[in-house]
């Protein structure tokens, strides 16, 4: 069993990716960054006019972690009905998993406010609301480091694509790569953005849940779906589908 290529290929990217979020995890600790951060949201919130922020709002539904989740669930089952296989459920159970064990555990960790604190609950003075590891404030006012919806978006779209071309694919309908490509990217950026210029995550937040969900993505990518040993009580729903590379 070979792990999947990967592009950059190699785990130095995979590397270099963790020593950034490590690095800027320590930078934003140490108290760096946090006027870039508060530059950031300041000139958002003097250009957000009404019609901007709902088109926005609308927009960032894209990262929605829930509805994702469902989806690519969805397509998985449906997918493995087609194709008598359990091995197209694999991989959002395991994006799901690894999803679960790592954005909400370093959310709670790092104990972050959002710049929105300052103007809703819990009402903070503006300088509170940047710095990280604030543990004496309740969980739910602090869980903006790293940006859930950019971790998810990257991930979720990236399982979605991985499952929409077999999928098309058992109809007789081909997918291009730069179908794939936009369907991996588009939707990441669009929420990377909304959500710095809605004053929903720190711009440093934002970028923290790029990196994170680069890492997880790469990871997931690697795995080799249908070269995965499954117990032998499935039968032949445990055939591999030559379909999920």
């Amino acid at each position: 069993m070979r792990l999947r290529p990967v592009r950059p290929a190699g785990w130095w990217f995979d590397g270099l990716l963790l020593a950034a979020l490590v690095a800027l995890t320590v930078a934003l600790a140490t108290d760096h960054l946090l006027g870039l951060d508060r530059a950031v949201a300041d000139w958002a919130a003097a250009h957000r006019p009404t019609a901007a922020r709902w088109v926005a709002m609308a927009l960032n539904l894209l990262g929605q972690g829930t509805p994702l989740t469902l989806l690519a669930a969805g397509l998985g089952v449906l997918l493995a009905l087609r194709l008598r296989s359990v091995r197209p459920v694999l991989p959002p159970v395991t994006a799901f998993v690894l999803t679960f064990f790592t954005i909400g555990p370093l959310k709670v960790w790092t104990a972050r406010p959002a710049p929105s604190a300052s103007v809703k609950e819990p009402f903070l003075p503006a300088e509170q609301t940047l710095p990280l590891f604030q543990h004496d404030l309740p969980v739910r006012f602090a869980q903006s480091y790293p940006s859930g919806h950019v971790a998810n978006a990257i991930v979720w779209y990236g399982v979605l694509a991985l499952l929409l071309a077999p999928l098309l694919r058992s109809v007789g309908r081909a997918v291009g790569p730069r179908l794939v490509t936009v369907v991996r990217v588009v939707p990441p950026a669009v929420v990377f953005c909304t959500t710095v210029y809605l004053g929903w995550h720190w711009f440093t937040d934002s970028v923290a849940g790029l990196l994170l969900g680069l890492l997880l993505d790469r990871l997931l990518h690697r795995v080799p779906w249908d070269d995965l040993p499954l117990p032998g009580r499935l039968g032949p729903w445990a055939r591999p589908t030559d379909q999920l590379r």
